[in-house]
């Protein structure tokens, strides 16, 4: 777990936006889509590092490293 790395998660308004150990979210977005979005430009900003996604299972539910972070399985992520 990075100090870049952020998570989206469920929130009451919608889905927020986490930093690792981070009890209060950085921002909130009525999408998911949106907040993945946001995450990933904080995160790129911060120099790389990961991304986690929960579903509304509250299971996670997808990952994706950003640039220039240190992605394990390069040829097998053909998602993102």
């Amino acid at each position: 777990m990075s100090k870049n790395d952020r998570y989206v998660v469920k929130h009451p308004k919608g889905w927020a936006v986490k930093g690792a150990g981070a009890e209060r979210a950085s921002s909130v977005h009525e999408r998911q889509a949106d907040a993945e979005r946001a995450a990933k430009q904080v995160v790129e900003k911060a120099g790389g590092g990961e991304v986690r996604i929960q579903g509304r299972d509250g299971k996670w539910r997808d990952s994706d490293t950003v640039a220039p972070g240190n992605d394990p399985n390069p040829p097998k992520d053909k998602k993102h």
